[in-house]
């Protein structure tokens, strides 16, 4: 039987592991043919990821041979990265001074990046793995969240179970969080968002839920039934969050409640369909875009 139990700690609502899976109305959006508009030849590989700026332009962070590639919003191709050393595509995020940040999963890093590609910051050893203490390397790492005052957070991943606080020049500052699932535990940290009341999203692919902290390490509360998290994107003029789950291939839309306010999209080839949905984001008109590792694509879907 469903237990229901509702704590409202600071807005987040915490229910039990191994809830029912949750479920929505169908969101109004339609997949937008030919988009992105791809040179002649060109292939993307598996898309990891997907990002916009404060322009609306759309960056993909790929597997392929064109690792970091820019589009505007119609689709076009506005420049791709050559010559950059990634061993495995996997988050991707613009910081609020317009630097490009890609965590390369398995070079065990974190990059700062230049618009143009230039490397201004490499936090993690690269190459070299450290355990769940390590002050200066990671374990296959996933994805980074940023701080109004510049600090950053690494979810710290797919072997290590945690969250790494940086300040905004790479130095260490702390962390929180083991192998588990209880309460402040993860297993397979795979993303992390901040909202506009500086509350930590972190995302579990394993656990299959979202846990919320404040800015150090305290717990908030937990959301559950929702699905697995493989990529999380928070829109803060409408106060919620757009969630890729991958193991139910969709995009579910999340009230800061936790509930399931909108469905989009099932397993498959087709248009408007997913195979791997590993990354979503939301541009500022509302479009929707969904990277895919199993399609080798990026969708965009709108209204």
């Amino acid at each position: 039987m469903k237990i229901l139990m509702a704590l409202a700690l600071f807005g987040a609502s915490l229910v039990p592991a191994g809830a029912q899976l949750k479920s929505g109305p169908p969101m109004p959006y339609r997949p937008l043919a030919d988009w992105p508009k791809l040179p002649q030849g060109w292939t993307f590989g598996p898309c990891s990821t997907v990002t916009v700026d404060r322009q609306d332009h759309v960056w993909i962070f790929s597997r392929g041979a064109h690792p970091v590639a820019e589009f505007d919003r119609d689709g076009n191709l506005l420049r791709a990265w050559e010559g950059v050393s990634i061993k495995q595509a996997h988050g991707i995020r613009i910081d609020s001074e317009g630097n490009v940040w890609g965590v390369d999963v398995t070079g065990q890093v974190v990059r700062k990046y230049t618009p143009e590609g230039r490397v201004l910051m490499v936090v993690g050893t690269e190459g070299k793995t450290g355990d769940n203490d390590s002050h200066t390397a990671f374990n296959r790492p996933t994805n980074v969240a940023f701080a109004p005052n510049g600090d950053f957070y690494v979810s710290d991943g797919y072997v290590n179970a945690r969250v790494v606080h940086f300040s905004k020049d790479g130095k260490y500052l702390g962390q929180w969080g083991h192998k588990g699932t209880g309460d402040g535990e993860f297993d397979l940290v795979h993303d992390i968002v901040l909202d506009k009341q500086n509350r930590l999203l972190v995302g579990e692919r394993t656990n299959q839920r979202i846990q919320i902290f404040d800015l150090e390490g305290k717990l908030l509360g937990k959301w559950t039934g929702i699905g697995s998290p493989w990529s999380l994107c928070y829109v803060a003029r409408e106060d919620a969050v757009y969630m890729a789950d991958g193991v139910n291939m969709r995009v579910v839309k999340l009230n800061m409640n936790g509930d399931v306010v909108g469905v989009l999209g099932a397993a498959g080839k087709a248009a408007g369909q997913f195979d791997g949905p590993h990354g979503i984001a939301v541009d500022t008109t509302g479009a929707i875009y969904v990277a895919e590792v199993g399609n080798q694509r990026v969708q965009k879907f709108v209204k």
